[in-house]
């Protein structure tokens, strides 16, 4: 049976041109990059070559990127390395690497969003206190693929002399970023979600920004992250960087054409089926649909038997019997959540591909609905 992959948000695969830049920081160039011997240097120059290529990627300097093993460490960095013992700001949507850690700093504020996954800056403004430390609002949801308008609250944020985060784990490599443009003092990535392996990722931290550590040990990344470097990690975080940097436009072009494709075709075929988000700026990927009437995990099953991987929200939440908080968050009902699926494709996708998920679809919902009484 052939087997088609629409899960790129939860992971995506190491991609070949990825592999081969880390092969020989594997197998060649295997000094600490601390060490001051030859091989320690050759080390040394994988690592701030990676460095680069990921400052580039996002309009930084090398100096203003932390080398993390992902995105959740890079959003914990950022929330306790700035506001262990204040206040923070943020919103329903998070993924719960800002959720669950912004949960345990002092006090923190959870902004609601509005119907489209949208938040308001004026409700962010609304929101400041006295001793509020930082604002962290995603740059592009996980489930919805909504972009959120960073620019506006990281002008609230600097008018009030607080720092801004951005979780943009979702939106590197899916969309053009500059974080000088944005305005965020914080910034972070996840190497596995742009086809680099997983277990690196990186934090931008804008110049002259007090970050304080949260892991101890050594002088490692400019006393901002103890711990020997993974090199070969962030040699592939640096290659696949490059990629982006050279092909973005027409990768983002090719995945909004077939994520449309897919989106008008379901909603032609099946009846009673909805986009969530449907309206606001989205990244080109990721879809989340809704079809009323059956239970999403059940559907999830029914496309794997046929060959088809999908989600039905966060990979970190996959298990969770809670219907998802982003999509309750968005005024869904938990029958509503617990009828949505997530989509997202990625660049081995093909129209071909994304015509037999269509039929696939068409027909699993079909049978599902038979097999509800409630909607019969």
């Amino acid at each position: 049976m052939e087997r088609y992959y629409f899960d790129h948000n939860a992971t995506t695969p190491v991609s070949p041109e990825v592999l081969e830049a880390m092969l020989p920081a594997m197998t060649e160039v295997y000094g600490n990059a601390s060490s001051i011997h030859h091989f320690g240097q050759a080390a040394r120059q994988k690592l701030d070559h990676a460095r680069r290529q990921v400052a580039l990627l996002l309009g930084a300097t090398p100096e203003e990127i932390v080398i993390t093993s992902g995105g959740t460490e890079a959003d914990n960095l950022a929330l306790f390395g700035m506001a262990r013992h204040g206040h923070a700001i943020t919103t329903t949507i998070e993924h719960p690497a800002v959720l669950v850690a912004s949960g345990q700093l002092g006090s923190v504020t959870k902004v609601p969003v509005d119907s489209r996954g949208i938040v308001d800056p004026d409700s962010i403004r609304r929101a400041l206190r006295s001793d509020t430390k930082i604002i962290s609002v995603m740059h592009a949801n996980n489930e919805l693929g909504v972009i959120q308008p960073l620019e506006e609250i990281a002008k609230i944020a600097a008018e009030a002399g607080v720092a801004m985060h951005s979780d943009g784990v979702q939106a590197t490599g899916k969309m053009a970023v500059d974080v000088k443009r944005l305005g965020v003092d914080l910034y972070s990535l996840s190497g596995h979600k742009f086809y680099a392996p997983k277990g690196v990722g990186a934090l931008y931290v804008r110049k002259g920004t007090k970050l304080a550590p949260v892991m101890y040990g050594g002088h490692h990344e400019r006393d901002r992250r103890a711990g020997t470097e993974n090199v070969a990690g962030a040699v592939g975080l640096g290659r696949a960087a490059q990629w982006i940097i050279e092909n973005g436009p027409k990768e983002w072009a090719h995945e909004g054409a077939l994520r449309d494709r897919l989106e008008k075709s379901v909603l032609d075929r099946i009846p009673d089926s909805h986009v969530n988000g449907a309206g606001a700026p989205r990244v080109p990927n990721t879809s989340s649909m809704r079809f009323d009437g059956i239970d999403s995990d059940a559907l999830l099953i029914a496309l794997d038997l046929k060959g088809f991987a999908v989600s039905s929200g966060s990979a970190c939440s996959s298990g969770a019997t809670e219907p998802s908080h982003v999509l309750l968050a968005i005024g869904l009902t938990n029958e509503q959540s617990r009828s949505s699926v997530r989509f997202s494709v990625g660049r081995s996708n093909t129209a071909h591909q994304v015509d037999l998920l269509t039929d696939a679809l068409v027909e699993c919902v079909a049978h599902l609905r038979k097999l509800a009484p409630a909607y019969a």
